[in-house]
């Protein structure tokens, strides 16, 4: 067996049957047990690898008051080896290589796995099987479940009282809620509901759909590393000016396609009335992602939804109320149903009309 042979078997992607059985699998899991203990959850594991290797990408941020003189004296002796754009383009290079080296260790085992599945002389030729294990392997990637309860909890939370709300709304969000008034905390809520349908739903499907097991696992790493690098300034004490930017941008592209695939499905309940508002929208938000399904959401469901001083959707919109959040979370669930209804009539028409193989079969890659 050659080379070539080993590194095609194990990159190798499923057919369509395949494919969407796994997606049925792994949304029915999440549905209805929701996320993997931690020491089991690869994207837990992801996360302990960007925590451990935060102190070789991001430096400390110089301490005041009695490290003072020390600080100075650090300051001093940095600015006589190098200028500040040499230490800049270090974080950032330092950056790039831990991304890199992580997303790698991530392409090889997800792709080991997605080999040993599709093409494992023990599971070959058993298309059932092959889906009922691959969406096993796909489910950590996904976590619509958790995501609908949190939101919901925040909800709940502000039924109770202002600063219960407060403190949920901060389980989900990064920016400081100790001032946030109920309509802005419904808000975040919102927002995160509507930005993470994407990221932790529609993005790793589609990205599971154009390259296997590999495509999600490699679009949630860049995903959770976004998450956790990509502040464009300081963070739990570290500068994260320069060393979170490649995080950031690998997300953007990543995210670039799933995000208005996101806010076209959310269009859906309407007819995608009110498309050119939600276009309109999604440009003014700092993300070039983020607003387009906070936009969608937004405008179908005639509420506005912010960030104060960074930015406004739908300003013309009223404030959301808890009826808002149901229907929020209600058309949400339509965007999950709606991807696993696709998927099913996938695997029916598969099974009646024979399989369907990917188009890059007659390059070897398919199964």
């Amino acid at each position: 067996m050659t080379l070539q042979t080993v590194t095609l078997s194990l990159l190798s992607l499923p057919d369509w049957l395949v494919v969407a059985g796994a997606v049925m699998v792994a949304l029915a899991i999440d549905l209805g047990f929701g996320e993997p203990k931690g020491r089991w959850h690869p994207v837990v594991w992801m996360g302990r690898y960007l925590n451990l290797a935060e102190p070789y990408v991001a430096p400390i941020v110089a301490m005041k008051g009695s490290s003072q003189v020390a600080g100075k004296l650090a300051k001093k002796m940095t600015e006589k080896v190098a200028t500040k754009v040499a230490r800049s383009l270090n974080e950032f290079l330092r950056g790039c290589f831990a991304w890199t080296l992580g997303a790698l260790l991530v392409l090889v085992v997800a792709a080991l796995a997605n080999g040993l599945v599709l093409q494992g002389a023990w599971l070959h030729q058993q298309p059932w099987l092959q889906m009922l294990l691959l969406g096993l392997l796909l489910k950590p990637m996904l976590a619509w479940r958790m995501l609908r309860d949190e939101v919901l909890a925040v909800e709940q939370a502000l039924a109770e009282s202002l600063d219960a709300g407060r403190e949920r709304v901060g389980w989900l969000v990064s920016r400081d809620v100790s001032a946030l008034e109920a309509t802005q905390v419904r808000e975040a809520a919102l927002s995160t509901l509507a930005e993470n349908l994407n990221d932790s739903v529609v993005a790793p499907l589609f990205w599971f759909a154009v390259a296997g097991l590999p495509g999600a696992a490699l679009y949630r790493f860049a995903n959770t590393a976004d998450a956790m690098w990509g502040y464009p300034g300081e963070r739990q004490g570290r500068n994260w000016a320069w060393a979170g930017k490649w995080t950031a941008r690998v997300d953007d592209v990543l995210s670039w396609v799933p995000a208005r695939l996101t806010a076209v499905l959310l269009g859906l309940p309407t007819l995608w009335r009110g498309m050119t508002r939600v276009m309109h929208n999604a440009g003014l938000t700092p993300s070039p992602n983020g607003g387009w399904p906070m936009g969608a959401l937004a405008v179908g469901l005639g509420i506005r939804l912010g960030k104060t001083g960074v930015y406004q959707l739908n300003p013309q919109g009223r404030a959301p109320l808890a009826a808002d959040t149901a229907m929020a979370l209600r058309v949400c669930g339509q965007v999950v149903a709606s991807l696993a209804a696709v998927a099913a009539f996938v695997v029916i028409v598969t099974v009646l009309g024979g399989s369907l193989q990917w188009p890059l079969l007659s390059t070897g890659w398919g199964v």
